[in-house]
């Protein structure tokens, strides 16, 4: 009883094992939603085109520091000869606005034998403000910098965009081939076992007498051909599994290879006429595609420029004004008659005579926006050019493969036809095999226009920018 045990035991541990193979070598199909979410989170490329993004933060996050609060101190102190000169300690807030004027505060304490005049003696206080009148009213160097690093922002994601187009359109015609040479490696595996048989058929109706000799000479030949065949096709199965594992990533940069197991989605081959009209496309690419839309911020970009270029015909007129009060409570005893007697107030003038530099940069600021533009003109009608050829190209492609597939059905019949004749001896097997080879070549012959026609309609997404 015990050993019948341990026999069935040892029989199920078996049955489980080769089970748990089968599955693990039963085909997954690799869709290709699957293998581009894959290439969108690991591939390098990708991930540097994310980096972009990250990039353009941080340049924003370093103009907004153009408006920190700044703390600043000066403090001074000389002592000669026994005799306390002077002594200075001056702390100061001030807080850039983003309308171009600064709020500043602070405390003096000075003292001693030999100071400046100008300066108040012992404890004070002071609050006021600085602002251009002139130059810099409007739009000011760290302004520009902000508002250009938010723009830069914007395109940043945009070329993030253009980056993933391109390698999508890539990835996508790497799979399109993996899978045409998928297709093809598995007719000519299905044609070898039609032949096998057949060779197998024609040998035994040989021995019986019913068939001559060439008959065997003519199938193996056949076999063999379809053999050299599938060994080249499987030749350029792995050559686009390989082609296709660059575009495979794993966590921590770790490149991946296409596991043998993996099929590609045949079913992708199934014919789809185009739904959206291309004049529709254009309109959506003009709007949405990444390369445009880079020129548009380039061209905002560029505009900041101009008007910041634009202040410098602009004289410079500073103004500053400040309240002042004894001891460090700057707003003890506010009133009317503290403005009146407690008050320090300034204003710079500068005007360039010839204005030539500043002529000269906003003229250059100018012609910079003119050729952007210019560019931005033509790169559109580049992009509608490639759409509507692409569009056509898609168009007579599936013409083409309708045509081709309506052929294979007819060498189909037809040999369908010779091989029924020939099983009721009214035909040759020279007949059938020139039939069965007609059929296999116009078969390559679809697949090829299949993979053409899928080519050309992710080109169309591609040209218009919406692969993402």
């Amino acid at each position: 009883m015990f050993f019948i045990k341990n026999i069935f035991l040892l029989f199920t541990c078996s049955l489980c094992s080769k089970l748990i193979i089968a599955q693990a070598n039963k085909p997954v199909t690799f869709t290709a939603e699957a293998f581009l979410q894959q290439v969108k989170q690991y591939h390098p490329v990708a991930r540097q085109a994310n980096l972009l993004v990250d990039k353009a933060g941080a340049e924003l996050l370093s103009a907004k520091g153009g408006f920190d609060p700044v703390i600043s101190t000066d403090a001074y102190r000389k002592t000669f000869d026994g005799k306390n000169y002077y002594y200075y300690t001056n702390p100061e807030l001030k807080i850039p606005t983003p309308v171009g004027v600064n709020l500043k505060t602070g405390m003096e304490s000075n003292g001693g034998n030999f100071m400046n005049p100008e300066l108040t003696r012992g404890n004070s206080s002071y609050a006021g403000i600085e602002m251009p009148l002139g130059k810099g009213l409007l739009i000011d160097k760290r302004r520009a910098v902000l508002q250009q690093a938010k723009i830069f922002q914007n395109q940043s994601e945009q070329e993030r965009l253009a980056v993933l187009n391109d390698l999508f359109f890539a990835a996508y015609t790497d799979y399109l081939q993996w899978t045409g040479s998928f297709q093809l490696f598995k007719i000519y595996s299905k044609f070898i076992d039609i032949a096998s048989d057949r060779l197998r058929l024609v040998r035994i109706a040989y021995n019986n007498g019913d068939r001559a000799l060439l008959d065997t000479i003519e199938a193996y030949t056949q076999l063999q051909s379809y053999q050299l065949q599938q060994s080249d096709a499987l030749l350029q199965l792995n050559k686009a599994t390989f082609e296709l594992s660059n575009y495979l990533w794993q966590q921590n940069n770790v490149p991946a290879v296409v596991p043998a197991y993996y099929e590609p989605d045949t079913e992708l081959f199934t014919m789809a006429s185009l739904q959206t009209p291309v004049d529709e496309l254009i309109e959506q690419s003009q709007e949405q595609n990444p390369e445009i839309k880079m020129y548009e911020f380039k061209m905002q970009s560029l505009d900041v420029e101009r008007k910041l270029k634009f202040q410098n015909l602009l004289p410079t007129v500073n103004f500053s004004a400040n309240i002042l009060n004894k001891d460090y409570n700057v707003i003890k005893g506010l009133d009317a008659a503290l403005f009146r007697n407690n008050y320090k107030w300034g204003l710079e003038l500068k005007v360039p005579i010839f204005l030539r530099e500043g002529r000269g940069d906003y003229r250059l600021a100018k012609l910079k926006l003119q050729e952007t533009d210019l560019q931005l003109i033509s790169k559109r009608w580049q992009v509608e050019n490639k759409i509507r050829s692409y569009y056509n190209e898609n168009k007579f492609l599936q013409q083409q493969v309708q045509t081709a597939q309506s052929i294979y059905n007819n060498y189909d019949a037809l040999l369908r036809n010779e091989e029924l004749k020939f099983k009721q001896g009214e035909s040759s097997l020279f007949l059938v095999n020139s039939r069965e080879t007609k059929m296999l070549e116009m078969m390559q012959k679809l697949i090829e226009l299949r993979m053409k026609y899928y080519k050309s309609k992710y080109a169309i997404q591609w040209a218009a920018g919406l692969l993402r």
